[in-house]
């Protein structure tokens, strides 16, 4: 989300690109905008019959927690570690 900018991004976007589950995923949004680090917004469903859907930003404040918290990238690849 931090290379995102002010974008906003929905949590199903989220989850494949984290590839994580939403069951994971969610928890953490909601903990991350009640702790003031994300904006969430229920966003009009751009198909119509379509559910609306949560849309995720960072704050300001989650781009300082974002800055000072830069994500490390494994030397190598957790799949190929055994191979």
């Amino acid at each position: 989300m931090a290379q995102a900018g002010g974008d906003w991004r929905h949590g199903y976007d989220l989850c494949r690109e984290a590839d994580i589950k939403s069951g994971t995923l969610y928890p953490l949004l909601a903990r991350l905008a009640a702790d003031g680090h994300l904006e969430a917004e229920w966003r009009a469903p751009e198909t119509p019959g379509r559910p609306a859907r949560h849309a995720y930003r960072l704050t300001a404040a989650g781009r300082r927690l974002a800055a000072n918290n830069p994500v490390h990238q494994p030397v190598v690849a957790p799949r190929e570690r055994f191979a």
